[in-house]
């Protein structure tokens, strides 16, 4: 086993204080790189060390070599990659190795096999994972485009074989659009790819997505931490996350789970990792993708089984075995994490810049706050929109509901738009607190929303008075 002591995040933002938090508890030295935009930034304050890079504030968190130079510079023996940027690059986390510096994370094979999203969907096809029909192989020429596609069948979704997040995604429902929609999509997957290359599969309407946690050692042991609802999306990118999904059937929950480790064992993974499927109106599902980095929303899988992810990644780099047995870890209750994004959901979602004047954050019995915002902290448009997770559990789905509401009548941003009024909606709505929801859910309920921040917490006798006074005031104020 090879003790870390110190560790460089080649990160920012939300997820580089998540894991400054797990190093301190394990009694690890943190060190935050950060860019000239991100000077100010609260990861940055509290590392134990922390060292600027001069250059392109997006370019410089993506330089690998650079980074790993840095980390042999400063004594550092491990890297944490959190999510996004070089997380998923199996070039940067081979680096990491053949310079003598622990990846914390799984093998560079791995993340170089599920970010090769044709070699993925081959290699769990063949060790029993339901798969969707479609190519076995990218395809850039449009004419062999459209031919498979009518093969297949509309409706089919065009993905990027070589990136996510929604880029170089369209859903196609008829024959007539496919020519300029998949031209669309494969410019738009070489633009932020680099690489145009593309696969078709059927569209599943009004699917569930669903995701399974696995964390996994280097002596073989696997296990899973349940799963993840993620169906509340807008443009192919998820808003709202729960734990456990609170109308999946117990049965194909159980298959799911029992499916998603045993591929894990059979690949031989190592490190912890996410397997996202669809699952449809008959509760069949089909293998989407794998996340090998921790997620955005491990938070929830955390609040349900009280294990320490990011720790659990650090240890399992270190060499340990994983520290319990399957049937060892305890599932209670539930728990829904909110993306607060930096962004103005009244006008298409445009992210949004600028000093927070104003930041009055919830707290109480079962409310987290993963966030890197504060008054005065100045929201910069180099980077994704999110700027925090509102993360609350419950003992069952009706009162986790109604701590959502109140936690989030509690939250209160001002000098720059944020999605908070739509989160307040959403836990209002007679369907979300029934749990019935789909990847459609938005598209349907947007249109019904009142999207106007003060409006929004005036007018629902559930949150108290004085907020919406609080709310009404710093509005008044500010004129």
């Amino acid at each position: 086993m090879e003790k870390i002591t110190k560790v460089l995040i080649a990160n920012r933002g939300e997820i580089a204080l998540r894991v400054i938090r797990a190093c301190r508890e394990l009694e690890i030295k943190s060190v935050s790189i950060y860019s000239s935009v991100d000077f100010a930034g609260v990861w940055v304050r509290k590392a134990d060390e922390r060292c600027l890079l001069e250059g392109d504030p997006i370019q410089v968190y993506l330089d690998y070599k650079r980074i790993v130079d840095l980390a042999k510079e400063i004594g550092a023996d491990a890297i944490h990659p959190g999510y996004g940027f070089l997380s998923e690059n199996a070039d940067f986390a081979e680096y990491c190795v053949s310079q003598g510096i622990i990846f914390i994370g799984p093998k560079a094979e791995h993340i170089a096999l599920f970010g090769d999203k044709m070699a993925s969907k081959i290699a769990m096809k063949a060790v029993g994972v339901p798969v969707l029909g479609g190519t076995d192989e990218a395809i850039t020429d449009t004419a062999e485009a459209i031919k498979v596609a009518k093969e297949i069948g509309f409706p089919v979704i065009i993905k990027a074989a070589f990136g996510g997040g929604g880029k170089g995604m369209r859903i196609v429902k008829k024959e007539e659009d496919f020519v300029a929609m998949f031209e669309a999509a494969t410019k738009e997957a070489e633009r932020f790819f680099g690489k145009g290359d593309a696969f078709i599969e059927k569209y599943v309407l009004n699917p569930r997505h669903i995701e399974v946690q696995i964390m996994a050692d280097k002596f073989g042991n696997v296990m899973h931490l349940g799963e993840r609802d993620c169906s509340i999306q807008r443009r192919h990118q998820k808003v709202v996350e729960i734990a456990p999904s609170p109308r999946l059937n117990d049965a194909v929950r159980k298959e799911l789970l029992r499916t998603s480790k045993k591929a894990m064992f059979k690949l031989g993974y190592e490190s912890v990792g996410t397997v996202e499927y669809l699952v449809d109106e008959e509760d069949n599902f089909y293998f989407i993708e794998m996340n090998t980095r921790v997620q955005v929303e491990h938070t929830i899988t955390e609040a349900i089984t009280g294990i320490d992810i990011v720790q659990s990644m650090i240890r399992i780099a270190e060499g340990e075995k994983l520290p319990m047995m399957q049937e060892e870890v305890k599932f209670r209750g539930y728990a829904i994490e909110f993306r607060i994004n930096a962004e103005d959901p009244k006008n298409g979602f445009i992210p949004s810049s600028g000093r927070i004047s104003t930041y009055l954050s919830p707290g109480g019995p079962g409310v987290r706050l993963d966030s890197i915002g504060h008054k005065d902290y100045y929201v910069p448009t180099n980077y994704d929109s999110m700027i925090g997770k509102l993360i609350v559990v419950g003992i069952d789905w009706e009162g986790v509901v109604r701590k959502a509401r109140r936690a989030l009548g509690e939250f209160i941003i001002s000098g720059i738009p944020t999605n908070i009024p739509l989160h307040r909606q959403i836990v209002r709505d007679e369907d979300f607190k029934q749990g019935i929801f789909n990847t459609t859910y938005l598209d349907k309920k947007l249109p019904t929303f009142t999207l106007d921040a003060i409006q929004d917490i005036a007018e629902d006798e559930a949150y108290s008075e004085s907020l919406a006074a609080i709310a009404i005031a710093l509005k008044t104020f500010k004129k």
